[in-house]
């Protein structure tokens, strides 16, 4: 990512997660208790899941609300200590949202099979701060209000269903150079499945990777037109020698 500000790196863990280690209180014995969740990310970085009140974490976190997220992009191989990962402390809150049920599902279609099952359900959390290692001497606490983008500034795109629709259905060869010619990426079923104000996020097969715009963008004209020079700049790489 070009700006490397602790916040921004943050929340581009958050992003490229499609999973996290969730955090919560066994209350018999007292005793943390860690498990893996699949994770998206609400268009303000608030991290998002799709839970069962089956599942321990759940009975944990319906009697304490606290809990954390451990995204992890250290990536395979040795040397995982030298990589970012970023630590999210919240409250848990159940949501009713449809744009943040969107949101999720559109990152995990598999979800839709059982994501009205009467024992799930789906969560945002409030993010109180995190803590962020981006590597040997690179750590740093976030406050919530670094971490999460204003919500003035995310408002526009508050449901893009809408634009992740049109993008998919309209534009699928676009997509796939962003993946391929932008990111360097192998072929795969490239979708995009959500957008904010700095980038979209591009999902195939259970992989996800971020799509950074070169500047944040504010309104859906600016958003059309970054999506447009993203998609002429990926023409014009796959036309290059």
């Amino acid at each position: 990512m070009a700006d490397s500000a602790p916040a921004t790196l943050a929340r581009g863990l958050m992003r490229r997660a499609m999973s996290a280690t969730l955090a919560t209180a066994l209350a018999d014995p007292p005793w943390p208790y860690a498990s893996l969740v699949e994770v998206a990310t609400r268009v303000d970085g608030t991290p998002l899941m799709l839970i069962s009140r089956l599942a321990q974490h759940t009975q944990n976190l319906l009697r304490d609300p606290r809990v954390s997220l451990l995204f992890d992009g250290t990536g395979p191989g040795s040397g995982r200590l030298a990589g970012p990962r970023v630590t999210v402390l919240g409250r848990a809150e159940a949501s009713t949202d449809p744009a943040e049920r969107q949101r999720y599902l559109a990152r995990h279609p598999g979800a839709a099979r059982y994501a009205d099952f009467g024992d799930f359900a789906f969560y945002r959390v409030a993010v109180e701060r995190a803590h962020l290692v981006g590597g040997f001497g690179r750590i740093h606490w976030v406050d919530a209000s670094d971490l999460l983008l204003p919500v003035a500034a995310a408002a526009f795109l508050a449901d893009d269903s809408d634009v992740v629709e049109h993008m998919n259905r309209d534009h699928a060869d676009a997509i796939a150079l962003f993946a391929e010619r932008l990111l360097g990426l192998s072929a795969g079923s490239w979708q995009i499945s959500g957008c904010d104000p700095e980038g979209c996020d591009l999902t195939s097969e259970g992989l996800c990777a971020r799509l950074d715009f070169p500047t944040p963008v504010a309104d859906r004209g600016e958003l059309r037109a970054a999506l447009a020079g993203l998609a002429r700049a990926a023409r014009g790489s796959a036309r290059s020698p």
